[in-house]
Formats: structure tokens, sequence, C-alpha cells
């Protein structure tokens, strides 16, 4: 059984901070936006009907009195270090899972205070009294199952943290220890949303699932969420020993006492740090920081990482915690001389080769360099589209979702792949998506060829497919067809009343899409021949009717 967590949560912590920040009231409709949506809002801007992932201009026309405020992360942590000194105050082993979320160790508060509800209200009261902020606390077992009680203020009971996390939405994986990289986030909207249209709406459904199903299937990021799903531990106990030649320090002289100047400082220590984990294949989830003054003076946090830590990742954290300390607390509170001592500690390592990273996201910032460097090399030796890197793109045709460009060029999608694109094939995708479509020949029961009527209809339902003139394999079942007609509007410019298309306006495009289930061949195709990647034993095809063919678009495996 995992172990029992008390869980601090200081609800819609970037308004908080940024209301703070800007001293703005209480009630006033306040929301903070990142990449023009809103990633946290004011409950008196939720009455007013704005919410989360709303554009600025839909949240703006809403509630016109809204006061807009920028993300800004080093101003969250800023800002949430007296919450964190307040909790310190009263238990020990405090960790940082991110600016307005702070766990400790439950067991020895409870046994301090008499009881987890005593030590619950407790650090409520302390807090409220010494910064003035609201906050809502949660006790179960495992840090996943305690932040979800946290948010609703629920205390439960030992062994029960399954029970109380089976009945909860699927999105709940959303709330899964430590804010992740925008690429993450996606994923796991991914995985949500794919969830759903299986028909998984709970969190005990997702528990429900068989481990190495979810592994093969979802890959090691949905294990994690399925682990905690059911009420364990995000990843095993078992951790690996930290060598002690892992801590990492750095005297500065003369002594800091600014964040620009320790921030430097840190992120060679980061370098440094994520250098020797490389060497002997570890990577950090749990981090321990601490700053010395020369008055003698220390500050010390660790902070909790769903996923294993970049350099980049390390040093925003050591200058959070030098921000927090050097200018978030109130005078009394604060150093009385620079810092002269850094410090950084692995509190907890996992094996790198267990990660699964791929080569641009390796867990030391060196390996992403030579990679770069490696590239380049190629480049100026063959030229630059000797090396091209996928950018997701929008579109219905599967070839338009993703695009090519050469390394080192900007990765900016031409049409933004999150629209919603009507007649856009919904996942899963095909795994094998051919450069150039292979041409297919469809025939019915009585051999003859399945065509496509002005009505979008099949002629005969398919009972053979022949793909690019290879050996014809039986249908042993279709779905469809799904026609889809993309800019018809062309034709009404071109024969309306004095008005033509535009020279550089793409011509109108009329196809019908049809999935069909091809029976195992015995037969093997010439190798490098048109198709000659389908599988030899039960394979699924994506077919498309255009200007009287058909043509594999994609396969499923």
């Amino acid at each position: 059984m995992p172990p029992r967590r008390l869980v601090v949560w200081c609800p819609d912590w970037p308004v908080v901070a940024a209301a703070r920040a800007a001293e703005l009231g209480s009630l006033v409709p306040t929301a903070v936006f990142a990449a023009n949506r809103v990633v946290a809002c004011s409950a008196t801007a939720r009455d007013g009907g704005v919410r989360r992932g709303m554009r600025r201009r839909e949240a703006q026309s809403r509630c016109p009195d809204l006061v807009v405020c920028e993300h800004d992360p080093d101003r969250d942590a800023r800002l949430f270090e007296p919450v964190v000194a307040a909790v310190e105050d009263m238990m020990p082993g405090v960790e940082i899972v991110r600016p307005g979320l702070v766990a400790v160790p439950a067991r020895g508060p409870a046994r301090y205070f008499g009881s987890e509800a005593g030590a619950a209200e407790r650090v409520i009261d302390k807090i409220d009294a010494q910064v003035g902020v609201e906050c809502q606390v949660g006790i179960a077992d495992g840090l996943f199952a305690a932040v979800l009680a946290a948010r609703r203020g629920q205390l439960v009971a030992p062994g029960l943290s399954p029970e109380f996390l089976a009945p909860l939405a699927v999105d709940e994986i959303d709330q899964l220890a430590d804010r992740l990289t925008g690429r993450q986030v996606a994923q796991r909207a991914e995985l949500v949303d794919l969830l759903r249209r299986l028909g998984i709406r709970t969190l005990g459904e997702f528990a429900a699932l068989d481990p190495s199903d979810v592994a093969t299937r979802f890959g090691r990021s949905a294990l994690v969420m399925h682990r905690a799903a059911g009420g364990r531990e995000e990843r095993p106990v078992l951790r690996r020993q930290v060598p002690p030649d892992l801590v990492v320090s750095e005297e500065l002289d003369p002594p800091v006492d600014r964040v620009d100047r320790a921030a430097f400082a840190a992120k060679v220590l980061a370098d440094r740090l994520h250098a020797r984990l490389g060497d002997l294949g570890l990577a950090c989830t749990r981090l321990g920081i601490s700053a010395r003054t020369e008055h003698g003076e220390e500050l010390e946090r660790v902070w909790r990482c769903a996923e294993p830590l970049t350099p980049a990742a390390t040093a925003d954290r050591v200058r959070w915690q030098l921000d927090g300390w050097l200018n978030g607390r109130s005078g009394s509170q604060r150093p009385t001389a620079g810092v002269s001592v850094l410090s950084l500690r692995p509190e907890e390592v996992v094996g790198a080769g267990g990660l699964q990273l791929d080569l641009l996201s390796a867990a030391t910032g060196e390996a992403d360099a030579r990679a770069g460097r490696a590239f380049a090399r190629v480049q100026g030796m063959l030229g630059p589209e000797a090396v091209l890197t996928g950018v997701l793109d929008g579109g219905r045709d599967l070839r338009d979702q993703v695009r090519f460009v050469p390394w080192g060029d900007e990765r900016r999608p031409a049409l933004a792949p999150d629209h919603p694109w009507p007649g856009r094939i919904p996942s899963p995708s095909p795994s094998v998506v051919p450069d150039s479509p292979w041409p297919a020949v469809v025939l019915d029961v009585e051999g003859r060829p399945v065509e496509v009527t002005d009505r979008d209809r099949l002629t005969a339902a398919p009972s053979r497919v022949e793909v690019a003139g290879g050996r014809s394999r039986a249908v042993s079942g279709w779905a469809g067809p799904w026609p889809v007609t993309e800019r018809w509007w062309a034709e009404l410019l071109a024969d309306g009343a004095g008005q033509t298309a535009p020279a550089t306006q793409v011509p109108p495009r009329s196809l019908v899409r049809v999935q069909v289930v091809l029976e195992a061949d015995s037969g093997t195709a010439e190798p490098g021949a048109p198709g000659a990647e389908l599988e030899a034993g039960e394979v699924a095809l994506l077919l498309v009717h255009e200007q009287g063919r058909w043509w594999v678009q994609g396969a499923y495996r």
C-alpha cells in the first residue's frame, strides 16, 4: 500500500499570485492567460462564464470586467514560498509538487496532533493566519489520490484509496503530479479522449484494464497513469540507491543576493548534475535544493516531479526557490546575507534505460547538443533536405496531417491541427501511410469491380481486394462509405456572375473512404514492390475512391 500523504492545495494559485502581485481584491474577476488561453481564473470570473481553456476574446466578451494577467511561473513560485514556509514550520518533509500544491508524509503530523483531521485543521489555520490565503487539505494513500482528495477537501481512510478513485471521471488523470510540457499535456488529452471513445469513463474502469495491455496499446506514460488510477504508486516502490557522489555544490564568491546572478550558477550546477546522471544511466524524479548564506542561514526544499527532470527544468526550480527566499518572504524572514553555497541533491532516481526516451528527449542536455551537431554536419555534406523533422499539421487527409521540414527550420504548422476538421479520420490513425497511395482493385462476390455512384454509395459489397497488382485477398469485414467533399465553393466562384476563382485556388476535391479487413494470406509480396509492407496475416486497410479509381491510403497493424 502506498504511504499516506497529506496534500495542501491552494485553489486557483496562478490567479491568487497574480492578484496579490497586482494588489487586486479577492472579488475582482481575474484570469491568467498563456498562449492566449485561460489557464486559471478566479471564482468571480467563473461566475461570469469564464472557463479554463477559453480564448481571451471569448472570455472578455463573457465577462467585460475581467482583469487579464499573463502566466508567470516565477511569480507563482516566489509568492508560494510563504505558504511552504508556514507548512514547514509545523511538519517536516515538505515536498513541492508545483506552486500551489505541497505534500508531506501524513504519519508524523497525525501522531503529533492526535489525528489526521487534527493535523489538517491545524495546517489550514496556520496558513490562513500567517499568509492569508485559502487552502484545502486532503489525506489518502499515495500522492495522486491525496491530490484529488485535497481538491475535494476529503480525508480518505487507510486502504480505501482505490474505492475513492474508482467513480471519479477519467479526466482527473490531468491532475497527476507535476505540470507537464505542452507535448505531454497534449498526449494526456489525447489519451483521455481515446479512453472516453472506447467507453472508459471512470478511473476505476481504466484501472481494471490489464497493465500489459495498457503498456502495449497506450505506451509507458499511460502505464504511469494506470498505476495511479488504481491507487498505487505512480512508479514501483523500489528505487535505485542514490550514489553519494551525485551531490553537486558550488561556492559562490562573492555571495550573490540577486536572483539573476544565482540563476547563472544554477544552470552550471544543473548541467554538471545531469552529466553525472547520464554517465550512470540515471534520471532524477525528486530533487533536493539547498542554499546557505555567508551568515549560516539555510533553506532546503524538495521538489517532486512526475517526469524525469531536464537540466532546464532543474535550473528553473533552483531559480524559483531562490526567488521565493530572496524576494517572496517578509522582511524578517528574508536572509540577512547573500547566498554563498548552492547544492543539488537527487533524492530519488530511476534508471534512464527504462524511461524509453527518444533521441531528442534524452535525459541530458549534452545528448541534444550532440544530436544537433550531427544533424547539421549531415546537412552540410548532403544538403538541408537530407535531415527532416516532422510537423503535425491540420487537414482531413492523412498525408496533410504530417509535413516534413529541414532540421533547424521553424516547426510551425501551416494549418492549425487542433481545429475540428470535419471529415478527418478519427483515432487511431493507420500505422503505415505510403509516400504515394498504392493502387487497388475492389471486387464484389461475382468478381466485378466495385464502383461509387453519384450519390456516394457502393455498387456492391466488397468481397476481395487486390493491392498494386498483387494477389487478391478476401474481405472479412468492411465499413463505410464516408464521402468527403473539399473546397466545393470554388466551382460556385468560377460559375458565378462576373466572378472567377483565383489562379492559385486549389481545385475542389471529392472522395469516398472505406475501411476493409483482409483475411490472412500465405503468399508474400516481392520486396520493394508497392504494398510489400502489408503483413501476411489479417490486416485492415483504409481505401479511398477518387477520380474513378481505388487507392490504399493507409494500413492498420
